[in-house]
């Protein structure tokens, strides 16, 4: 990460007006109103993250899994253990007025298993709520569950899982197009997720698809196995 993750530009907006960070190497934040806006991430570390080889190379794996709304109870109930690798963590740094991030290159990278909390019962009832699946033949290798709020227009990732041996094909962009245009069919105004601030690779993903940083919850993991980890909030506004 080094040199790639650089201070505040010029054009950069702090909270009371002040960057008290300007030679620390934090990435801005923009706070106004409860929400901000991520902007310190430089296109050169947007690109190394992803080469135009092997952007190519997933598109043509992600076209041999098909994809559809869940239709049958073994969509419905099917569920993946979620896990990832990640060779950086995005420290929550706080200062008077407000808070940035600092990513942390972790070496080496540490690898994560979410523990096993079982099928939630499917609300049939629900129509604000929707599941796509990704498919290898039969078998369900990937899924978002989404759930719309219609009073503020929101589109909630509830979660967005794709197994391990599929990973980095693809696959979980996919997922994520669909519930981005499931958000366009109920006129939602934004797409909303929560990510916990160690999945690095999730964060870069999500901020190649056009998602912001818009909060934090220092409590939501205490109790949890996750307990010492930040949720992070990211959404994505629709035109």
């Amino acid at each position: 990460m080094g040199e790639d993750i650089h201070a505040a530009s010029a054009e950069s907006v702090w909270f009371d007006g002040a960057n008290p960070t300007a030679d620390a190497g934090l990435l801005p934040v923009v706070l106004l109103a409860g929400w901000a806006e991520h902007r310190g991430v430089p296109d050169r570390y947007r690109e190394e993250m992803t080469s135009p080889d092997r952007s190519s190379a997933e598109r043509e794996a992600a076209e041999e899994i098909t994809y559809r709304v869940a239709e049958s109870e073994r969509d419905k109930s099917a569920v993946i253990t979620g896990e990832f690798s990640s060779d950086a963590v995005f420290e929550v740094v706080g200062f008077e007025g407000g808070f940035t991030f600092r990513p942390i290159r972790l070496d080496p990278p540490i690898h994560k298993v979410f523990p096993d909390d079982g099928p939630e019962a499917a609300d049939e009832t629900s129509e604000g709520k929707r599941r796509f699946v990704a498919l290898d033949g039969e078998l369900v290798c990937g899924y978002v569950d989404t759930e719309y709020e219609p009073w503020n227009r929101r589109l909630i990732i509830a979660d967005i899982e794709v197994a391990g041996p599929y990973q980095g094909r693809g696959i979980g962009r996919t997922l994520m197009s669909y519930a981005i245009g499931w958000a366009r069919e109920c006129s939602a105004g934004h797409v909303w997720l929560e990510v916990t601030n160690i999945n690095a690779p999730a964060i870069r993903a999500y901020q190649r698809m056009g998602f912001t940083f818009c909060g934090l919850d220092t409590s939501l993991y205490l109790g949890t196995e996750s307990e010492g980890e930040t949720a992070l909030y990211m959404s994505l506004f629709l035109n």
